[in-house]
């Protein structure tokens, strides 16, 4: 029996035992965290420098990058590291840091994201009260409550976890440090208290679910109603990328943490937490890019200018 305070660090669950394997990893997740990283920049620094991309649905996508770029940066250099030098290790001051960060960066994104879907219907439902309810200044009070309501809930399951003792050894079946994870080390009993900040936690979740559900059916309504098939294709083609990001960050995230015991395994846990982990920061530049003619202009644009440079 292992005791918390005796633990100075934690196993990881290795993507393969072969060496020759590893390293495809190491190169895999290399390559997929410089895509992002390229793909995440770019996005940003367009956004940046154009003036005509100021706009509240452009100042939430950035914000969205910057977290995007966070959560891909809290996990993968470590899995790439463990897989280079052949180790399962982390540190528990490594594992309370990488849970800590991983926790706010998502949780920040999920709020950001439904952020967006009140901004898509306003934009679409109330285009004349648009200016008045997403000015400057609402944004970013908006944008800073889902980066603080991230925080402190990273703060508030950190703190609890962490503080729980461990009696279960120190083996993850996780590539990463996650609450779930370290719940199963616990005593028996003793995680009732952060099962309390994850119900809440859950709770809220939801009601951010239905919030993007609700605004979605009433931007749905409202795009049915424009006269001509231009002006729906137009809100439709603002709207898609945005719908397109949320139903994969909040389907990988339901199946990775409600799929049925029975179907658990260390393999399908890999493959689940990768999905929902490191494929939607690498993939949500793409999918917004590929139908918005207007960022694809500016960064267009944007590399022009560089370019030609002397």
């Amino acid at each position: 029996m292992s005791n918390s305070s005796s633990i100075t660090q934690f196993l990881l669950l290795a993507f393969a035992d072969r060496r020759e394997l590893q390293l495809l990893h190491f190169w895999l997740f290399l390559g997929i965290c410089l895509a992002a990283l390229l793909a995440n920049g770019l996005i940003i620094t367009t956004i940046a420098c154009d003036h005509h991309l100021h706009t509240p649905m452009y100042f939430f996508l950035l914000n969205l990058s910057l977290l995007d770029l966070a959560t891909i940066s809290t996990t993968v250099p470590k899995a790439m590291a463990n897989s280079l030098w052949d180790t399962r290790a982390i540190s528990y001051q490594g594992c309370a840091t990488q849970l800590f960060f991983f926790s706010f960066f998502i949780s920040a994104e999920y709020f950001l994201l439904t952020l967006m879907s009140y901004d898509r219907y306003v934009a679409i439902c109330k285009p004349l009260h648009y200016g008045t309810l997403l000015g400057s200044r609402a944004c970013v009070h908006m944008a800073a409550a889902a980066w603080g309501s991230g925080f402190l809930n990273a703060l508030l399951h950190t703190a609890n976890t962490f503080s729980l003792p461990l009696c279960q050894g120190n083996v993850l079946d996780q590539f990463f440090c996650e609450i779930p994870q370290i719940l199963k080390l616990s005593c028996s009993h003793s995680y009732l208290r952060e099962l309390g900040v994850v119900i809440f936690a859950s709770l809220l979740g939801f009601v951010c679910f239905v919030f993007i559900v609700v605004s979605y059916v009433q931007i749905l309504r409202a795009v049915l109603r424009i006269p001509s098939e231009q002006g729906r294709h137009k809100a439709f083609s603002t709207c898609l990328p945005h719908l397109a990001v949320v139903s994969l960050f909040v389907s990988t995230g339901i199946f990775a943490y409600m799929k049925p015991p029975s179907i658990s395994s260390p393999s399908l846990n890999l493959v689940v937490s990768f999905l929902y982990s490191v494929v939607p920061p690498a993939v949500n530049p793409l999918i917004y890019s590929m139908r918005n003619k207007e960022l694809k202009g500016a960064l267009r644009k944007l590399m022009t200018d560089v370019f030609q440079q002397p």
